[in-house]
C-alpha cells in the first residue's frame, strides 16, 4: 500500500479530551459547524472560526478519575444528531451519569486461568448491588429559543466496571435510519464474565433504536440484560452484532446502492483490528427475548459476531506465559480453547489487524484502537475511498513525548484479509506528549478530524486539542 504523508492542521486547543467529533447545521443556519464533545460533559461548536458552548453537562456526568488515579473511560461518550436536526433539533447523549458510583464487581485483578475452571465460568451476580455505575442514553432537542433540553431517557444501563463502555457511541446509520448504539463488554480485561458473547447481555453488542417507535416512553429502570426492559422499549430495539470487546463507533461507507460497515474492536494484548461488513441480520430484541422464553436459540444466521472473547482479532485470545528456560520467547497460552474452538467458524473474520508488538519498518505496534471513520473525500486523494484508523499511542514510545499513530486500510474484492499502512503526520508537539484519543468526520465523509490529548489522566486538565488532518 501507498505510503501516505498528511500535515495536522489545528483548529483549537486547550479543552478537555475530545471523545466525539462531527458537524451538523445548525436550524436555521447555513454552515456546517464541527462539534466537539469532551469527556468531561461539555460540546462546543466551531463555526467561521469562532467556538462557542452548545452544552455543559459537566454536572451530570460521574466524578472522573478519582479512584482509578485519574484515568477513565467513563464520561460523555457518544453524541448523535438526528438526520433531520435541521428541522427538528433533535439530538442524543450516552454518558456516565453522576450520583451512580458503586463498589465495582471484582475486587481483585482478573486473569484467565485454563488450569482453573473457576476463572472460565464466573457470572456477574448481585447486579443491582455490585456495579461501577450507571449509563443513560438520552434524548435532546435544541428549542426554538436556542437552549437544548433533555427531552426523554431511552436506556439505563449499570455497568460492571469503569472501563470498555465505548466512545464515539452514537451514530445514526444513513442504511436503515435508526440510531446505533455500540457498547463495551463492560470492562476489567478478558471479558470475566463473558458478556459479549451472551446474546441477551446489553454489554459488547452494536445495537440499532428505533427513536421514533413508543416515543412516549421516559426514564425506564436500569437493567443489563434485555429481557428486563419492558416490552415498549424491547420493540424499538434491535441488534446488529455481539462479540464486542470496547469499540470506537462505526463509520457507513456507500458503495453504489449499499453501505459498508466499519468497526474497530479494541484488542487486550496482542492486537487491534478493523472490521467490515455490508451484509447482516439483525435480530429484533422481543425475538431474543421471546426465545429465551421458549428455551431455544434465535437464529443467528447473517447475524454479526465479532469473535470477542474467544478471539482478539485473528487470533485466539491469549495470555502471556512465562518461558523459563528461554527468557526472550513470547510464549502464549489460548486462554479460553473451547470458546475459540466454538466461535471459529461463526465469528466474522477482521478486514486489518495491527500487533500491539511489530517490528518491521515501515509498520508500528499500537496500544489502543480510538478512531475508524471511511474517508471519500478528495482533498488527500490517496486516502479516497479508504478507512482511516487511529491509535492511542505507539507501543514501543513508553518513554515522553508519547505520540499516537494514524493508518489506514481498503476493502479488497476478494474479501480477504488487507494489509494496512501508516500515515505519516507532520506537526510538531515540542516535548508535549500526544495520545491520539479520537478521530472525526464530516456529513458527506470529505473531511477528516483529529482529536489529541496530552495525558492519559482525565484528571490533567484542559490538554487536548483538534485538528483537521489536510494533505
Amino acid at each position: 500500500m501507498k505510503k501516505v504523508k498528511v500535515r495536522l492542521r489545528p483548529i483549537v486547543s486547550k479543552i478537555n479530551l475530545p471523545t466525539v467529533l462531527k458537524t451538523a447545521i445548525l436550524p436555521g443556519d447555513s454552515i456546517e459547524n464541527l462539534f466537539i464533545a469532551t469527556q468531561a460533559g461539555e460540546i462546543f461548536y466551531i463555526g467561521n472560526g469562532v467556538i462557542r458552548t452548545f452544552l455543559d453537562i459537566r454536572p451530570q456526568i460521574i466524578k472522573l478519575g478519582g479512584s482509578s488515579g485519574g484515568y477513565d473511560e467513563r464520561g460523555l461518550l457518544g453524541l448523535a444528531f438526528h438526520p433531520q436536526f435541521y428541522y427538528n433539533g433533535l439530538f442524543y447523549l450516552h454518558y456516565s451519569a453522576a450520583g451512580t458510583q458503586g463498589p465495582g464487581v471484582l475486587t481483585e485483578h482478573f486473569q484467565p486461568n485454563p488450569c482453573d475452571p473457576k476463572t472460565l465460568t464466573q457470572r456477574w451476580i448481585n447486579r443491582e448491588t455490585q456495579y461501577d455505575h450507571i449509563d443513560t442514553v438520552e434524548e435532546w432537542v435544541l428549542q426554538a429559543h436556542g437552549q437544548p433540553q433533555k427531552r426523554r431517557t431511552l436506556l439505563n444501563i449499570r455497568r460492571p466496571f469503569l472501563n470498555h463502555n465505548g466512545v464515539n457511541s452514537l451514530n445514526f446509520s444513513p442504511e436503515t435510519g435508526k440510531l446505533v448504539l455500540t457498547t463495551g463488554d463492560g470492562g476489567s480485561g478478558y471479558d470475566p464474565f463473558n458478556l459479549s458473547q451472551d446474546i441477551m447481555e446489553i454489554a459488547g453488542k452494536i445495537i440499532e433504536i428505533d427513536v421514533v417507535k413508543n416515543t412516549f416512553i421516559n426514564n425506564p429502570a436500569v437493567v443489563t440484560r434485555f429481557n428486563e426492559l419492558p416490552v415498549s422499549i424491547q420493540e424499538t430495539l434491535t441488534v446488529i452484532a455481539k462479540g464486542v470487546r470496547n469499540i470506537p463507533g462505526i463509520s457507513f461507507q456507500r458503495f453504489y446502492n449499499q453501505y459498508i460497515k466499519y468497526v474497530g474492536n479494541v484488542g487486550q494484548d496482542l492486537v487491534e483490528s478493523i472490521f467490515s461488513f455490508i451484509h447482516y441480520k439483525p435480530i429484533p430484541v422481543t425475538q431474543l427475548v421471546q426465545s429465551s422464553l421458549m428455551k431455544t436459540e434465535p437464529d443467528q444466521e447473517g447475524f454479526i459476531n465479532l469473535g470477542w472473547r474467544g478471539w482478539e482479532g485473528a487470533f485466539p485470545t491469549s495470555i502471556l506465559t512465562d518461558c523459563s528456560t528461554t527468557p526472550t520467547l513470547d510464549e502464549k497460552t489460548i486462554a479460553y480453547y473451547n470458546e475459540a474452538v466454538n466461535t471459529s467458524v461463526l465469528r466474522l473474520p477482521p478486514l486489518t489487524s495491527y500487533l500491539h508488538k511489530d517490528s518491521r519498518p515501515d509498520k508500528f505496534g499500537g496500544t489502543a484502537l480510538t478512531g475508524v471513520q471511511a474517508y471519500l473525500g478528495n482533498g488527500i486523494p490517496e486516502l479516497t475511498g479508504s478507512v482511516v484508523f487511529s491509535d492511542l499511542a505507539r507501543h514501543e514510545e513508553s518513554r515522553p513525548p508519547v505520540r499516537g499513530v494514524l493508518a489506514y486500510t481498503k476493502v479488497r474484492t476478494d474479501g480477504k484479509l488487507n494489509d494496512f499502512s501508516v500515515i505519516e503526520s507532520e506537526y510538531n508537539f515540542g516535548s508535549q506528549s500526544a495520545y491520539y484519543v479520537s478521530l472525526g468526520t464530516n456529513q458527506d465523509q470529505s473531511r477528516l478530524y483529529l482529536g489529541v490529548y496530552g495525558s492519559m489522566k482525565v484528571t490533567d486538565i484542559n490538554q487536548g486539542s483538534v485538528f483537521e488532518i489536510v494533505s
